[in-house]
């Protein structure tokens, strides 16, 4: 088994503090590791090393053939590479997806921009839309300061289950850290809960 995990909150996680999300996820890949020893894990951790932006720079890399690209624009294109070798490589995928003015972060949201590239990761056919990135089981933690799950306000699970089917991943669970926000009461209550989905996947 090959775990692509992915951390896409702007804080770093030190010591039991800092994202939820972060720690969440690193919870669950553990799980996924102790059921299978020699799975091996590759994390993405975008506090630390966050992606660049989708700008014209980098789309006037992507869009100039490979001989006539200079220095820069190669680099460019060869971080989308590795991180979209990432993804495909991955049988699982773990994803620490915090709500950020309900939607994804900025940091995931470059990561998925980063993936998405026609021909490679989809492709369009007579039909539409193929997603290419198959056969992958992907958990998606979300973290949220309020109660936002099963309502208009949340545009986390629709668009990422969006997206990820347009890839072709459509084996997706959500795990749900709410109210984090709302008190200690609520947190430690929003926490035990996220842990619980964890526990029950994990054992499915």
């Amino acid at each position: 088994m090959n775990i692509l995990q992915i951390n896409s909150s702007a804080r770093r996680l030190q010591d039991d503090q800092g994202s939820v999300s972060t720690r969440l996820a690193n919870e669950l890949t553990a799980g996924l590791r102790a059921a299978n020893p020699s799975a091996s894990l590759t994390v993405r951790d975008f506090a630390v090393s966050p992606l660049p932006v989708l700008d014209e720079a980098a789309l006037g890399a992507l869009f100039t053939p490979a001989e006539a690209r200079t220095a820069e624009q190669a680099a460019r294109v060869a971080l989308n590479d590795q991180v979209i070798a990432e993804l495909l490589a991955a049988d699982v995928v773990v994803i620490g997806a915090p709500m950020i003015n309900f939607n994804i972060s900025a940091q995931l949201k470059n990561w998925i921009d980063a993936v998405a590239r026609a021909g490679v990761t989809f492709q369009y056919g007579p039909t539409g839309p193929v997603g290419l990135v198959t056969g992958k089981k992907v958990y998606v933690v979300t973290s949220r300061g309020g109660i936002h799950r099963g309502q208009a306000s949340d545009q986390v699970v629709p668009y990422l289950r969006t997206v990820l089917a347009f890839l072709g991943m459509t084996d997706v669970e959500f795990i749900y850290a709410e109210g984090l926000n709302m008190g200690p009461e609520a947190a430690d209550r929003g926490l035990s809960e996220a842990r619980a989905q964890i526990s029950e996947l994990l054992a499915a």
